[in-house]
């Protein structure tokens, strides 16, 4: 504050200038030396002592690059096989001492503790240990105790100390040490100091949810840390993040970035192919499919899938679970469409769908999925397991004087897996392996069939022969009357009403088939 007679004016940047520090020593220890070089070579030019241990210390030495061991300043040796290496007040002390408390000098120079400006420190390959399916003994010796430590007092005590939590930031920091000559101004030290509490709670989180595996404490904890920022949400002034790794999920071979709705389109469309092993293709248009079509070739799978709702199919998400040939890639082409997936293309048929420059085209690579998923409600998240179950012929249970024919009961099989992808209420009509159409998304399973059939008498389908699916049960007869008189002779449903009777009375009266399969399946 400068006071001038009655003025008081405030110049926050005398505050922020003397808040620059230089870095005059540094513990480095790493289990990844990539990219360390550089960055240790920097350190040595501006005059930076080092202090290190276990394999980082030979790396630097390596480098004819003086370096200090920590045990000659703990004068402790590491103990317990590398368990314990850095706990120890003369290392802790040098990195949480405050360099401005009169107090915090006077014990330091009492102890005889160095300073720590800058702490290079990553963990242990905890996950990278789990996902290769090691012994429970050897993930355990995976769980870090020293690095975290180290990160969490460094971070604590930014005001004085930089802290490097992950070799990702090793440009951040090499860029740092080049342009401020070994300096670091307050916000520097803040920035490292939040990415390496995000460091850390990860890596907390990830251990207890593999703890959790086995002991299902009712917790929450989630961390992913890749993200990457969508153009918006799902409206224009809404913001969207990603969270997660989609390099990993496909390989995109044209287009631009996918937005908000697209990621929602095309997780419904990967949940629904994965429930398909012959020939499939899908086409999907606000996470409800408007076409899906099973045939001994994929490009017939697709005109007989663009046949179920031309109109819907207009800027929408293809998926397919075979590769694309030059055929299907033709075809594919004189359609407007927002992203193509699929396990692979021919180089005549990917050259066709990279004519149009924005396209999206994506290879689904293979990769496990979580068997759970979530989203935020009210002030909370609600979690569950993702629904996976797929009906086989063994879980149909024949309820009426007529059982469907073989033709049938793999029609309603097929509609069976749409109905579990489809928003409820839902009714999906389905005849040799394509989807007529279906209701979605109605407050009544009457007007989601009256839906349903509208729209395929709309497109020309004849309904004789064809076969319905339902989401849940029917509580009244009405939805069998309804599609009895449309044509269609075989139902699948969950079962379970109190007046299941009357609907299996009515299919009796009148020559229906249905089956039951005691598996209820809302979407919501």
């Amino acid at each position: 504050m400068i006071r001038y007679g009655i003025l008081t004016v405030s110049l926050p940047f005398i505050s922020k200038m003397s808040q620059s520090k230089t870095i005059k020593s540094a513990l480095v220890s790493v289990y990844y030396k990539d990219n360390l070089e550089p960055i240790i070579k920097k350190l040595h030019s501006l005059g930076v002592k080092l202090y290190s241990t276990g394999g980082t210390l030979s790396f630097i030495e390596k480098l004819r690059i003086p370096v200090t061991a920590v045990d000659s300043v703990t004068t402790y040796p590491e103990i317990f096989g590398g368990r314990v290496k850095t706990l120890h007040p003369a290392i802790f002390g040098g990195i949480l001492n405050r360099r401005d408390n009169p107090s915090d000098k006077k014990e330091k120079q009492e102890h005889n503790i160095p300073d720590i400006d800058l702490v290079i420190v990553d963990l242990y390959p905890f996950e990278e240990t789990v996902a290769s399916g090691a012994s429970a003994q050897d993930i355990i010796e995976k769980i870090d105790i020293g690095g975290i430590s180290l990160i969490r007092a460094a971070a604590k005590n930014f005001n004085d100390v930089v802290i490097i939590s992950s070799r990702n930031d090793y440009s951040e920091l090499q860029l740092l040490l080049e342009s401020k000559n070994g300096a670091s101004d307050i916000e520097d030290r803040k920035r490292f100091a939040a990415k390496a509490f995000a460091t850390s709670s990860h890596y907390d989180s990830a251990i207890f949810n593999y703890f959790n595996q086995s002991e299902n404490i009712p917790q929450f904890k989630q961390s992913i840390q890749q993200s990457q920022v969508l153009r918006y949400g799902e409206n224009p002034h809404q913001k969207g993040v990603f969270h997660g790794n989609l390099e990993a999920m496909f390989t995109k071979l044209n287009g631009k970035e996918l937005s908000y709705n697209n990621l929602l389109d095309v997780d419904a469309a990967v949940n629904l192919i994965a429930d398909f092993s012959e020939p499939t293709f899908a086409i999907l248009k606000h996470n409800n499919a408007c076409g899906v079509a099973s045939r001994s070739t994929i490009q017939q799978a697709y005109l007989d899938a663009l046949a179920g709702d031309p109109v819907s199919a207009f800027g929408g998400v293809l998926i397919a679970n075979r590769n694309i040939d030059i055929l299907t890639a033709n075809e594919i082409n004189k359609l407007f469409c927002e992203v193509i997936i699929a396990p692979g293309y021919n180089d005549d048929a990917l050259s066709i769908l990279k004519s149009k420059p924005n396209r999206i085209i994506l290879i689904q690579n293979k990769i496990a999925l979580s068997n759970t998923s979530f989203r935020t409600l009210l002030n909370g998240v609600i979690e569950q397991d993702k629904d996976l179950k797929t009906e086989t012929e063994a879980d149909l249970k024949p309820v009426t004087n007529s059982t469907p024919s073989a033709s049938e009961i793999k029609d309603l099989l097929f509609a069976n897996r749409l109905v579990k992808h489809t928003k409820s209420n839902t009714i999906v009509l389905a005849k040799n392996g394509q989807l007529l159409a279906s209701g979605t998304g109605q407050t009544s399973r009457v007007d989601a069939l009256k839906q349903a059939i509208a729209k395929a008498q709309n497109f020309g389908f004849d309904l004789n022969g064809a076969v319905m699916a339902s989401d849940a049960f029917f509580p009244f007869p009405d939805c069998v009357e309804i599609a009895d008189k449309a044509g269609i002779k075989a139902v699948i449903q969950p079962g379970g009403s109190i007046k299941d009777k009357e609907s299996i009375d009515y299919c009796n009266a009148h020559g229906m088939s249905m089956v039951m399969t005691g598996t209820r399946h809302f979407k919501h």
